[in-house]
């Protein structure tokens, strides 16, 4: 008997840095590293985990001035020139055929002329979502409203692809399907030229860690990079035909 087709995902979100573009999320350590040359090492990684604005307020252990958020605005818009290089495997995704016609998004919570630098080398196909006011992840709002620019009318089948854990948050509390990037992202925070240049034990220990991290967050599948999405994708669309829900 002929096996029943697949189910058609409705939608893909993808996360911007870290995810599409800029492998090692560098953005903002970068930006903030300019801004305050002395943060201590551990402050400036507490505060790559947050928003810009409360990344900039963490970093400085206060509120910023006006003039302090408009040189970091321009730090930060510097550095997505230099680190607007797609991620390897971006290439494995250029036709929209791979996904049978499944619209495709990006989002991320950097501010929006930081973002239009970093996406300048993104194709059509693949455009950004503009968010109205709305809470920032990990709460839904974004994620619902880029579907919604889509037009997509339900949940079911819809999916987001990121390195960000705050935006695969904010998927699993919008009611989608997740799938983390363990190695391109915050959590390893390595540029290509210092990924590659680490000793495959020591790839392999960072790679394990951001997996694990992932999953414990509740990510419904963790691949390495944009390369493994194709089969991941089909492992989802045999477990949702199997019943599962995200």
């Amino acid at each position: 008997m002929p096996r029943n087709p697949l189910p058609r995902f409705n939608a893909i979100l993808f996360g911007l840095s870290g995810c599409l573009v800029d492998f090692g999320a560098r953005t903002l350590p970068v930006a903030l590293g300019r801004l305050l040359p002395n943060c201590p090492a551990g402050r400036l990684a507490e505060a790559c985990a947050l928003p810009a604005d409360a990344a900039l307020a963490h970093a400085l252990a206060a509120p910023a001035t006006t003039a302090q958020r408009e040189l970091f605005e321009q730090h930060l818009q510097q550095a997505a020139l230099e680190h607007s290089e797609t991620v390897t495997d971006l290439e494995q995704l250029a036709e929209p055929k791979a996904f049978q016609g499944v619209p495709c998004a990006w989002l991320d919570e950097l501010p929006p002329k930081t973002c239009a630098n970093l996406a300048t080398p993104l194709p059509a196909w693949l455009p950004g979502s503009s968010p109205v006011a709305g809470r920032p992840w990990p709460a839904p709002d974004q994620c619902w409203q880029a579907l919604s620019s889509l037009g997509v009318d339900r949940l079911a089948g819809c999916v987001v692809v990121s390195a960000s854990p705050r935006l695969l948050q904010a998927g699993l509390n919008a009611g989608l399907w997740t799938i983390g990037l363990a190695t391109s992202g915050v959590l390893c925070g390595k540029a290509p030229s210092d990924w590659h240049a680490l000793d495959s034990t020591e790839r392999d220990r960072l790679r394990a860690v951001a997996t694990l991290e992932l999953y414990r967050l509740g990510a419904h599948s963790v691949i390495d990079h944009l390369g493994e999405l194709g089969p991941c994708l089909v492992d989802l669309a045999v477990r949702r035909q199997k019943g599962e829900k995200p």
